[in-house]
């Protein structure tokens, strides 16, 4: 799985005009699902970024977690994090799971927010979505489970 989080004042997700999630401040997740994960890698990514600590404390270190400066959480489906743009000019999307696997871990990965403790807002899968936020920082971080995780799946 990979999922880039962005450290936001406000985001909001809108679809077909009308805004379905909204927060204000804390992290934006944008979520892509590979075709060899499971719900423990949505699980663990889900406590790996939700116990990040890279909001500041009163001296301006990153030190302070979702929990301390009391954040919300958008979620957003985005199976072009796949994308490989190795060869051509259009990026080829063969490496992102297949849509049923893409939506059960979508969902499951929002599941484990909240069961974590941090009900997500989010979008729809597969959605035509506008997503807006104010970047806070800006603090943009990549994570991906095959870089995270002691046994890597793919070469």
């Amino acid at each position: 799985m990979r999922a880039v989080l962005t450290r936001v004042k406000s985001a909001s997700v809108t679809i077909d005009g009308e805004v379905v999630g909204k927060i204000g401040k804390g992290f934006l997740i944008l979520l892509g699902v590979g075709p060899e994960d499971t719900e423990r890698h949505c699980r663990y990514l889900a406590e790996k970024v939700l116990s990040l600590r890279v909001f500041e404390d009163e001296n301006g270190k990153m030190n302070l977690g979702l929990g301390d400066v009391g954040g919300q959480v958008l979620v957003v489906s985005q199976f072009t994090l796949y994308g490989n743009c190795r060869k051509g000019r259009r990026p080829s999307f063969v490496e992102a799971a297949g849509p049923e696997l893409g939506n059960r871990l979508y969902e499951q990965f929002l599941n484990d927010c909240t069961d974590l403790g941090y009900p997500p807002q989010h979008g729809r899968f597969g959605a035509d979505m506008q997503v807006a936020s104010v970047n806070d920082g800006p603090v943009t971080l990549v994570l991906d489970t095959d870089q995270l995780m002691d046994t890597p799946r793919r070469n």
